[in-house]
C-alpha cells in the first residue's frame, strides 16, 4: 500500500515538473525572444532555489534561465556575505576597517586559508591587498597562520563533534528523617547534555573518595555502565 502511495506521489510530482516546463515554454514564446529582466529579488530567490537542486536537476527542469546563470548568481550571493554589500546603504564607501573585518571573518570561518587563499578571495570581490597587509591585519586580531590555526579546534568544535558524548555531573543534597533523626544524604547525579536525560548516580551520607571511585567503576562498567 504504502509503495502504490509514493509511487502515485511521484508520478503526480513528475506531471506537475511537466506542467510547469510546458507553461515555461509558452511563456518563452510568447515573448518572442525578448530578453527577460530580473530583480536583485527575482534573482535571489530562483538562486536559493536552484542551489537546493543541483546542476544534474537543473539541467532537466531549468528553462527560464540557464543553469549556469542560476549557479552564477548563487556564487554571487555567497560573495556578498563577505563585501558587505547586503547589509550597505547604497553610495556608502569601503574603509580599511569594513575590509579588515571582511579579513578577519575568512579566516575565522575558514581556518585551513592560508594568504594567498584570502587574498584570492578579496581579489575576487574587488579589494587587492599585500600579502603583508593581510598577515598583519591577522596578527592585529590575535589570528594564527594558516598551519596552526588549522590544527587547533575551538571549543564550539569540540563541544559540536562530541555533543551526544558529553555528560554533566553534579550533586544536590536532601534531608531525610532516619531512625537517627534528620540526615543529610549526598544525591550524585549525571546529565546527557544532547538529551538533557537524567540518572542517578548514587546516594550516600558520605560521599568520599572510596565511594567515588565506586561510582566511577560503576558507570563505566562495559555492560552495566553509564
Amino acid at each position: 500500500m504504502m509503495i502504490s502511495i509514493v509511487g502515485w506521489m511521484n508520478q503526480q510530482q513528475q506531471q506537475a515538473i511537466g506542467y510547469l516546463r510546458e507553461a515555461n515554454k509558452v511563456l518563452h514564446e510568447q515573448l518572442g525572444g525578448r530578453r527577460l529582466r530580473f530583480t536583485d529579488e527575482r534573482r535571489r530567490r530562483l538562486a536559493v532555489k536552484a542551489k537546493g537542486l543541483g546542476r544534474r536537476a537543473l539541467a532537466a527542469v531549468a528553462t527560464v534561465v540557464a543553469p549556469e546563470t542560476l549557479l552564477t548568481w548563487h556564487r554571487k550571493l555567497k560573495a556578498r556575505k563577505y563585501d558587505g554589500t547586503a547589509g550597505r546603504g547604497p553610495g556608502s564607501p569601503r574603509t580599511a576597517a569594513d575590509i579588515e573585518k571582511v579579513v578577519v571573518q575568512m579566516a575565522q570561518e575558514n581556518r585551513d586559508w592560508g594568504y594567498t587563499r584570502i587574498l584570492g578571495a578579496l581579489s575576487n570581490l574587488g579589494h587587492n591587498l599585500a600579502r603583508g597587509t593581510v598577515a598583519n591585519i591577522l596578527k592585529r586580531n590575535g589570528i594564527e597562520p594558516a598551519p596552526e590555526r588549522s590544527r587547533r579546534t575551538t571549543w564550539k568544535e569540540f563541544l559540536t563533534q562530541h555533543w551526544e558524548l558529553i555528560v554533566a555531573a553534579d550533586f544536590f543534597t536532601i534531608e531525610v528523617w532516619t531512625a537517627k533523626g534528620l540526615q543529610r544524604f549526598m544525591v550524585l547525579f549525571f546529565i546527557e547534555l544532547s538529551t538533557r536525560r537524567v540518572e542517578i548516580g548514587g546516594i550516600s551520607a558520605s560521599a568520599n573518595g572510596l565511594w567515588m571511585g565506586q561510582i566511577a567503576r560503576n558507570l563505566t562498567d562495559s555492560i552495566d555502565g553509564l
